[in-house]
């Protein structure tokens, strides 16, 4: 009989390979960096200097980051060619879907396998020019071109918005970065890893992680967080409207997540960003609808551990930065490249082809193919 054992769908609880990068104990509600707990990181970090530690373990001295902030941005500046495949793509295309297209367009010069660091840093650059340019077309804005004097999430919201970002505005996107540059054997990082696995390079393996973040079920998920907070309007509407939805069987944005059975500490840090920097009316509604729809959700499910995850308030800081809806998830992968690139190094670093087998349930071996029909 082909195949045995019981499949794990989902490949829930099965472990592919070691990874000293990021630690998800989700029972414990632990998000950890190369030993640094998530809310050390939150507190005090630069984007930058989180590049640098997933890749390499450790934080880079005072000269090390200068120079990874130079090579940073000297990587802003698209090539012609490159520029030129911008230029063509339909203002129409949703976001993502332009900067998947792009990052694709970068593969023309790739270097190809093994991966480097370097090839890492011209992903996490490039993504952002990519990303504002497009968008500034698609409003029938010009270019805006990169400052070297900015920080990295500083210079994204000055080639989005052409305006130097308010410190406080900038500082909360930022947090949001750390946030989610990464997360263990995720979606798109596995989708990452088997493309570095066949020994693709860097940008081919980037354009299979981008493709997951097309689904809701990955990363796509903040800007319906914001439409629900919408359809609700007001406090007083959250617990008739959130009866109302789950009545109909209507799925909950923003509650529950697969990796954790206590909160999602990434949510509780965003929660505090959101407090910090959101317009205190969309606060308090968040608050109402979140305290809504956990009451509501316990009391139908009590054995059920759900609690807000990650996209909920993210949805919350991204309104406040000035981010539209269609931009959530392409500013999630903006993020995540960070934590592409320390997997695809160390993927790359004792490489294997991932290949996992199903267990066939198909018709039994002997079939007669039918005589052709005269």
């Amino acid at each position: 009989m082909p195949g045995s054992g019981s499949p794990s769908k989902g490949l829930d609880d099965v472990v592919i390979d070691d990874s000293s990068i990021s630690l998800v104990e989700g029972d414990r509600g632990w998000l950890v960096y190369r030993g640094f707990d998530i809310a050390e990181v939150v507190r005090a970090a630069r984007f930058e200097e989180v590049v640098y530690l997933l890749s390499f373990g450790e934080l880079p001295g005072a000269p090390s980051l200068r120079r990874l902030e130079e090579a940073l941005a000297s990587r802003r500046a698209l090539s012609p060619e490159l520029e030129r495949v911008e230029a063509s793509l339909p203002v129409t295309l949703p976001p993502l879907d332009a900067l998947r297209t792009l990052v694709s367009a970068m593969g023309s010069d790739a270097p190809g396998y093994p991966p480097t660091f370097e090839d890492g840093l011209s992903l996490v650059a490039g993504c952002p020019t990519l990303l504002a340019r497009f968008v500034r077309r698609s409003r029938g804005l010009a270019p805006v071109p990169p400052r070297s004097e900015l920080r990295h999430v500083e210079n994204f919201l000055w080639m989005l918005n052409g305006e130097v970002p308010d410190p406080r505005r900038a500082r909360a996107l930022e947090r949001y970065f750390l946030l989610l540059a990464d997360h263990g054997m995720n979606a798109s990082t596995l989708a990452l890893r088997v493309a570095i696995s066949t020994q693709a390079d860097l940008v081919s393996a980037a354009v299979a992680a981008l493709a997951t973040l097309k689904g809701p079920a990955h990363g796509g998920a903040p800007f319906r967080v914001s439409d629900m907070l919408d359809s609700v309007a007001s406090p007083q509407n959250a617990r008739p409207w959130i009866a109302d939805a789950l009545a109909r069987g209507q799925r909950l944005y923003g509650f529950g997540h697969r990796a954790y059975r206590v909160e999602d500490p990434r949510a509780v840090l965003l929660r505090e960003i959101a407090q910090d920097v959101a317009d205190p009316p969309r606060f308090a509604l968040a608050l109402a609808v979140e305290g809504a729809a956990l009451a509501a959700l316990r009391e139908r499910k009590p054995h059920v551990p759900l609690y807000t995850n990650v996209e909920f308030y993210a949805a919350v800081v991204l309104e406040a930065v000035g981010l539209p809806r269609e931009l959530f998830t392409p500013a999630f992968a903006l993020a995540r490249t960070a934590g592409w690139t320390a997997h695809a190094l160390e993927q790359a670093s004792s490489n294997r082809l991932i290949r996992p087998d199903v267990r066939y349930v198909g018709p039994e071996r002997g079939r007669r193919w039918p005589e052709p029909v005269p």
